[in-house]
């Protein structure tokens, strides 16, 4: 009997969120669900039990810097990522795309493929959308995504047509390449800033066939207003029976728009990034750690949060610990930062079996005072 990848569970009678299980080789996904980022097999100052205790399910690796280093070829000896990393939940990996767009000062793009330098040491390298699923494969993820060509914003309008129709072509050679692993693959719509571009690659994408729809290319510098835009432009297009990503996304409030316009699926490295620079987020809005006010506060950072880090420690201890530049500085951050996204993301799901989310989303923004609040700025 074949196995359906995402069974629809619930959905809003009040807007387009929905609840779902994603079956993957390593264990069901409930959806909506946030991505911790786990760029080179590893989610910065976090163990794999830390990320269990918080409530990850699945994780994100990346091909691209997986590829240059340790090479997926050792990757693949060890039986695969999970293996190598101690990790048994799901996995997704992204393509290495972004990566190659974000590095594209090193890279040639051409029909083939990418041809580019190693960031690490200039070795010339070339991945093609068959070398991206190859690596994805010996990688062994859950989930592998097509390779794509990002759009950079601004974009012209031609711009935006070539790299399209480009990751379309791409899109056709990575399923073909794709073998009889298990693994899911998912597209990637790309389009920039261009409704109508947008929808013609869905219906391009969906043509081929995938276990899954991401957007790409949103949040690569245009106005909060516009990505809004062209998700609410778009989403409703996407196969309703199949998973939604929205790649690289985001802030908490960007989880819950997406969320509200019937998104599944989320990563960014923004709650562990800022964990290490000193920015936490609470159910008020944001917290800077360093600020002199937390220096002698025995409160939790979150006194609602229920994490390793807000049941043991004070303000002015985390304070302390990231003035010193102390190493547990970016781990008790980084628990605390990643439960929250996680218990967000959970909350919201809850919220969808009950039927109340639009409740959920106005009391979200109702307990939030001014996101710099608590900064000294």
């Amino acid at each position: 009997m074949t196995v359906v990848p995402f069974s629809l569970e619930c959905r809003s009678t009040e807007c387009k969120a929905r609840c779902a299980t994603l079956t993957t080789l390593h264990g069901p996904v409930q959806t909506p669900v946030f991505m911790p980022v786990g760029t080179r097999a590893s989610v910065k100052a976090m163990t794999p039990e830390n990320l269990a205790e918080i409530g990850a399910q699945i994780i994100l690796g990346n091909t691209y810097h997986l590829y240059l280093r340790p090479g997926h070829e050792l990757i693949r000896s060890f039986g695969g990522l999970h293996r190598f990393m101690h990790w048994q939940q799901p996995i997704l990996t992204d393509s290495g795309g972004f990566q190659i767009f974000s590095l594209r000062e090193l890279a040639k793009i051409s029909e083939e493929g990418a041809a580019f330098r190693s960031h690490i040491d200039g070795t010339r390298l070339f991945l093609s959308p068959e070398n991206a699923i190859q690596i994805q494969e010996a990688l062994g993820s859950d989930i592998m995504m097509a390779l794509d060509t990002c759009i950079p914003y601004p974009a012209t309008r031609d711009q935006a047509v070539q790299a399209t129709d480009l990751t379309a072509r791409w899109a056709r050679r990575c399923r073909a390449a794709q073998t009889d692993t298990g693994q899911l693959l998912f597209g990637i719509v790309q389009g920039g800033m261009y409704a109508d571009l947008r929808l013609e690659a869905i219906e391009e994408l969906q043509a081929i066939g995938f276990d899954g729809y991401a957007l790409g290319g949103l949040s690569v510098g245009e106005p909060k207003e516009l990505m809004i835009e062209m998700l609410a432009a778009t989403t409703d297009h996407l196969p309703v029976h199949q998973a939604r990503y929205l790649m690289g996304v985001g802030t908490p409030e960007d989880l819950v728009e997406g969320v509200y316009h019937g998104i599944d699926m989320f990563d960014c490295v923004m709650p562990t990034r800022n964990a290490r620079n000193g920015m936490l987020f609470t159910s008020q809005g944001r917290l800077v750690i360093k600020n002199a006010c937390f220096q002698d506060d025995q409160r939790p950072l979150d006194e609602s949060c229920g994490c390793y880090t807000c049941r043991h420690f004070s303000r002015a201890y985390l304070r302390h610990l990231f003035q010193s530049r102390e190493i547990l500085s970016y781990q008790l951050n980084s628990i605390h930062n990643l439960y929250y996204y996680c218990s967000l993301m959970a909350g919201m799901r809850d919220a969808i079996k009950e039927d109340r989310f639009m409740t959920f989303r106005r009391n979200f923004y109702d307990q939030r005072i001014d996101p710099l609040a608590h900064t000294n700025e």
